[in-house]
């Protein structure tokens, strides 16, 4: 039996349409569209959404796909070759880097960005200062009522981000460990495991009993931030551009991106722009810290 010359068109329309690309949301993109594959860090991600959107209206020719899930995941992405570019809140270890050695390749490490994380409390909690020690004994029990440190005789609650989070992972290397290489510090194990920095805030912003600690790009009026001390007798800071570039506030890091290999023309002239001064002013817009002079 033969086939009408109209089935047969209709039929290549339907596998023309198929095979074409499509971007996140299932619209169909033109062939010759570039993509750049971007996943990691959940501090990171708003930061990365504003970039993408904002450098794809500069080059319309790309599709830049950001997506969260923590430092770890973006990192773990990176090594099994599904992702361009992976961001990070903490720098890449050793197990990782052999990750993606196995597939041939040396990951580059780019500093992106530098952050601050804030302790935060309920606005009603009257404790506005702690050292990091305190901080280091709230969040692995041994200090359990605000009392201990001049607050009201109530239960602490701690809240922090769950595991596969990179702000997880220097929280506990360099704040419950105090940055020393053989502390076995852990925490408390009636420490609240959260998805999130919204959920962080949301929690303490609804708990008078909560501490949390967020990014200082996460951070709204909702909760009080406490000024922070590196140790007993020393000044107390307040996080923020100023006291991060000074390094007098002593809970900031860098944040990362990471490419399998040298990056590509594609991926390089992105990273470029990122660190010219017009990306570096949407870090500041978002509440982060550019890496150039402010």
């Amino acid at each position: 039996m033969r086939i009408p010359v109209f089935m047969v068109l209709v039929i290549l329309l339907l596998l023309l349409t198929a095979c074409a690309p499509q971007s996140a949301a299932g619209e169909e993109l033109p062939s010759d569209i570039r993509t750049l594959e971007n996943k990691g860090s959940d501090t990171m991600v708003n930061l990365a959404l504003q970039w993408a959107e904002k450098y794809q209206s500069l080059n319309p020719g790309l599709r830049i796909s950001v997506t969260g899930g923590g430092s770890g995941t973006g990192i773990t992405a990176l090594a099994n070759g599904t992702v361009d570019i992976a961001n990070a809140s903490r720098s890449i270890k050793s197990e990782e880097i052999e990750a993606v050695a196995a597939r041939g390749q040396e990951p580059v490490e780019f500093v992106a960005a530098r952050d601050a994380i804030a302790i935060i409390v309920n606005p009603n909690n009257p404790v506005d200062r702690l050292t990091m020690q305190q901080i280091s004994d709230i969040y692995s029990g041994e200090i359990n009522n605000w009392l201990e440190v001049g607050g009201e005789d109530r239960p602490i609650v701690t809240l922090s981000r769950e595991t596969n989070s990179g702000t997880h992972v220097y929280f506990l290397e360099e704040v419950l460990r105090l940055g020393e290489k053989d502390n076995k510090t852990l925490f408390s194990p009636d420490t609240l495991l959260l998805p999130s920095s919204e959920g962080i805030t949301a929690e303490v912003r609804d708990n008078p009993n909560a501490i949390g600690y967020d990014g200082l790009g996460y951070v709204t009026h909702e909760v009080k931030v406490v000024a922070v001390a590196a140790a007993p007798g020393e000044p107390y800071y307040y996080p923020s551009i100023e006291t991060v570039n000074n390094l007098t506030y002593p809970i900031a890091r860098d944040l990362y991106m990471y490419t399998a290999g040298q990056p590509d023309e594609l991926e390089q002239a992105y990273l470029d722009w990122i660190m010219s001064d017009e990306g570096q002013a949407i870090v500041k817009e978002l509440g982060f810290v550019p890496i150039l002079s402010p």
